[in-house]
């Protein structure tokens, strides 16, 4: 026994037919069987609900009669109706005794099928901008997002894991000015916060002594020539590209480290800017343009709507008093 839920809906279907004999196929296709709360037993069915037109029954009936013939099973400890017609099932322990044998020889692989029959899916997931470290809100993502990666993949799926790379945009930009004080700060600027945030497009929005290392490394790598001569505020075009792509790069280096930490590995980790870059974000705007115009080609506006459904209104109103006249 490697299937469980196949094996006791194999036993739904004969309790089925025993209630109701020479349903068509096509009804006791649609019959499952699925977990149920602990409460209620280990699996539960909507086999009643399911044949009840077909049979011309009520579904509470039905589900008293297929109770009433799983209680024959040796597999079924119990059987109990409930709600609208479902049947609950509790299973005799010897059921569930006997799969662990199988689980045991298959290992990793039990539970293994090919329902999704190799069917590329890409599940992108966590995708946090590399603006600071991770918190508590990224690694549910990651654990949620993984979690559902690996299931699918279980069942057949070919997927891809993606980390989406907000590295485009105001946000990082802000994030590279923040990096940069802390890189005046590393080469000993006169320059204070204060001063610094004022001369700063949007104010200082970063903080955080996380980045302390991150102007600490950008100082041992490029020492003063970021800066102008008196360690102040260089022209943007002389840094700016320079301290984001590096502080992008160390905010993805602790991410990964975090994300490893919680056995997370993505496949494939896609860079915003690299997208934009290369025309491909134009292409696929241009696309849903072309798409969202023909579909307005056909659009009616609400109010036309109304005023098309008065005018057709009217137009009854005074054709029923030209008839009454």
């Amino acid at each position: 026994m490697t299937d469980l839920f196949t094996t006791v809906r194999n036993t739904v279907l004969v309790a089925v037919n025993a209630a109701v004999p020479g349903l068509p196929d096509d009804v006791t296709a649609r019959i499952e069987v699925s977990p149920t709360q602990p409460a209620h037993g280990d699996m539960a069915t909507n086999a009643a609900m399911v044949i009840a037109k077909a049979a011309r029954q009520p579904p509470v009936k039905l589900a008293a009669a297929i109770a009433e013939a799983l209680r024959a099973s040796p597999d079924i400890a119990e059987a109990t109706t409930a709600g609208p017609g479902f049947v609950n099932l509790r299973l005799d322990p010897a059921v569930l005794r006997a799969v662990v044998p199988a689980i045991l020889t298959a290992e990793e692989s039990y539970g293994d099928s090919t329902t999704g029959q190799g069917t590329r899916i890409n599940v992108e997931y966590v995708s946090a901008n590399p603006t600071g470290p991770m918190h508590v809100g990224h690694c549910r993502g990651a654990v949620v997002g993984d979690a559902l990666a690996n299931l699918l993949a279980k069942v057949g799926y070919d997927v891809t894991k993606e980390y989406y790379i907000n590295d485009a945009g105001a946000q990082v930009t802000a994030l590279a000015w923040a990096a940069y004080w802390r890189y005046l700060q590393a080469i000993g600027s006169p320059m204070t916060e204060e001063a610094f945030a004022q001369a700063v497009p949007g104010g200082l929005q970063y903080g955080g002594d996380y980045l302390v290392p991150v102007g600490q490394s950008l100082a041992r790598t490029h020492g003063t020539a970021l800066a102008t001569p008196d360690k102040t505020i260089a022209a943007p075009e002389i840094w700016l590209d320079t301290v984001r792509d590096f502080t992008v790069d160390a905010m993805m280096h602790d991410i990964r480290d975090d994300l490893a930490m919680l056995g997370v590995r993505q496949d494939v980790f896609s860079s915003e800017r690299v997208l934009v870059a290369s025309g491909a974000a134009d292409k696929i705007k241009g696309q849903d343009a072309r798409r969202l115009g023909a579909a307005a080609a056909n659009f009616i506006p609400r109010h036309e709507v109304w005023r098309r459904r008065r005018s057709a209104v009217t137009k009854i109103r005074r054709q029923q008093h030209v008839f009454r006249q």
